[in-house]
């Protein structure tokens, strides 16, 4: 957590309890994962995807108003749920819908977007956190949810998966 040792110091605790916080995101996210999986089986990956996109960048931007440390480890852990789906869901989508000769290319490109995240959210720490300090890095963290117009306009939903309702019994 790039912002810990601010909102350390605005929270008056030491740098080790806001970290914490990182821990609760990361034990949330399999709970996500397994609950929106379920869901994008019954209702469909691309509004699951929507759906889960717009829930954890919510939770980001909310982040950004916590007046307590309690508040903050609450919605790290509802983000943390939300952000559980999105690898499942948008790798579902991918790999379903795009040509099977591609697959091993795009999967290797999915897998280092966990990488590239962190490289591009370093990055930005890098050109904004001094001018917007690390409220202002949660509500920069709210623009991922601009992606749901263009997945609701421009992606289909898996054909794998319409393939799948058209054929239940």
């Amino acid at each position: 957590m790039f912002a810990a040792k601010a909102i350390a110091a605005e929270f008056h605790v030491g740098r080790e309890d806001v970290v914490f916080a990182v821990t609760l995101t990361l034990l949330a996210r399999p709970a996500g994962a397994f609950v929106f999986g379920l869901l994008a089986d019954r209702f469909g990956r691309r509004p699951m995807l929507m759906l889960d996109i717009a829930l954890f960048s919510f939770f980001e931007l909310a982040s950004a108003f916590a007046p307590n440390l309690t508040v903050l480890f609450v919605l790290r852990l509802l983000f943390g749920f939300a952000m559980g789906g999105e690898w499942g869901l948008g790798s579902s989508l991918t790999m379903e819908t795009i040509p099977a000769k591609s697959r091993g290319f795009v999967s290797g490109l999915l897998q280092e977007g966990y990488a590239c995240g962190n490289l591009l959210a370093a990055l930005l720490f890098w050109l904004l956190f001094d001018h917007i300090g690390w409220r202002g890095m949660f509500i920069v963290g709210f623009l991922p949810s601009l992606l749901v117009f263009y997945i609701r306009s421009a992606v289909p939903e898996s054909p794998v998966w319409e393939h799948t309702q058209r054929t239940k019994t």
